[in-house]
C-alpha cells in the first residue's frame, strides 16, 4: 500500500513539475536574437528570497482589505509557531494541504487575482526580500545567468514576484484553469520537495539547460532533491536538516538572519495549504455579502 502510494506521489509530482514548467514557458518571452546560455540559477520564495511565507502576507494584505478574518490569521500564525517547534512536514499534511491548496479561487477569473495579488505585493510583500538575496540574484543576472524562482506559492504570485524583480521566469504550483476561470482543483499536486526538480528538469528540457552547470538557493531540507540535481546547490537561512547536509557536503551557506538562531519563520505545506483555506472561506464570505 505505501509503495502504491509512493507511487501516485511521485505521478502528481512530476505532473505538477510539467504543468510548471509549461505555464512558466507560456508567462516567458525570449526575443529572436536572444542566446541566453545554458546557465540558470533557481531560488525557493519562502525563507530564501523573501523573509518568511509569501501566501502568509499574501493573507495579511486579504485581511487588510476584510477579505480575510483576524481570526483566520491568527489560526495561521499559531500554525507557523507550531513549524517552527516541531521543524517537519508530515506526509499527511501535505496531502490535506494539496486538497485546501487554492480550492478558494474556484469559479473566479484569473486576472481578477492577479490583480488583486499585484497591489498585495506592492503593499506588504515588496520590502520582505533579503538584501543577501538581492545581491545574490543580481550576481547572477550580471553573470548573464537566467534566474528563476521555483516555489509552492501559486504560480501567478511567483509571476508576480519575478517581474517585479526583473528575474527570467518563475516555476510555481499550477490551478487547473477553464477558459480564464479557476476550477479549484491543482494540475498534479504542490510544488513541493520531489515537485520542484521535476519542474527544473522539464525546464531544462525546454530551455536547453545544462543542470551541472546550474545554481540552485533553498533554507529547507525538503528541497534537497532540487539542490541535488545541480552543480551547485547552495543553502540560505538553512533548516536544521539542510545545515547539516551542507556541512557535510560542503555546499555554501549564506545566512541573512540577523541572529544565527533566529526561529526559522517557515511555512509547511500543512500551514500553507490551511491559509489557503481560510483564504477561501474570507473571499467567499466577502463575495456574498449584500
Amino acid at each position: 500500500m505505501w509503495g502504491d502510494a509512493s507511487r501516485e506521489d511521485s505521478g502528481r509530482a512530476a505532473v505538477a513539475g510539467e504543468a510548471a514548467a509549461a505555464a512558466a514557458e507560456a508567462m516567458f518571452d525570449t526575443g529572436p536574437d536572444d542566446h541566453p546560455g545554458t546557465a540558470a540559477a533557481f531560488f525557493d520564495v519562502d525563507n530564501t528570497l523573501m523573509r518568511g511565507a509569501s501566501i502568509y502576507h499574501f493573507a495579511r494584505g486579504l485581511a487588510a482589505r476584510d477579505l480575510f478574518t483576524t481570526r483566520d490569521l491568527l489560526r495561521f500564525a499559531w500554525g507557523q509557531m507550531v513549524f517552527r517547534v516541531s521543524g517537519y512536514e508530515q506526509r499527511e499534511h501535505i496531502h490535506a494541504a494539496r486538497e485546501a491548496a487554492l480550492a478558494f479561487v474556484a469559479g473566479h477569473d484569473v486576472q481578477d487575482l492577479v490583480s488583486l495579488c499585484e497591489d498585495i505585493y506592492d503593499d506588504t510583500m515588496s520590502d520582505r526580500i533579503w538584501e543577501g538575496a538581492r545581491r545574490l540574484v543580481q550576481r547572477h543576472l550580471d553573470a548573464g545567468h537566467r534566474v528563476w524562482l521555483v516555489t509552492a506559492t501559486p504560480v501567478e504570485l511567483a509571476d508576480i514576484i519575478k517581474r517585479r524583480l526583473g528575474l527570467t521566469g518563475a516555476l510555481g504550483t499550477v490551478a487547473e484553469t477553464v477558459d480564464g476561470v479557476y476550477t479549484g482543483r491543482l494540475v498534479g499536486d504542490m510544488l513541493h520537495g520531489p515537485a520542484k526538480a521535476e519542474a527544473v528538469r522539464a525546464l531544462a528540457r525546454r530551455e536547453g539547460l545544462e543542470l551541472a552547470a546550474c545554481t540552485a538557493y533553498s533554507d529547507s531540507s525538503n528541497d534537497l532533491p532540487l539542490l541535488s540535481l545541480v552543480g551547485y546547490p547552495n543553502a540560505v537561512n538553512p533548516d536544521d536538516g539542510l545545515r547539516e547536509h551542507a556541512e557535510a557536503n560542503g555546499w555554501p551557506i549564506h545566512e541573512f538572519r540577523r541572529h544565527r538562531r533566529t526561529l526559522r519563520v517557515g511555512v509547511p505545506a500543512a500551514v500553507a495549504g490551511a491559509a489557503v483555506g481560510g483564504v477561501a472561506v474570507g473571499l467567499l464570505r466577502h463575495r456574498r455579502r449584500p
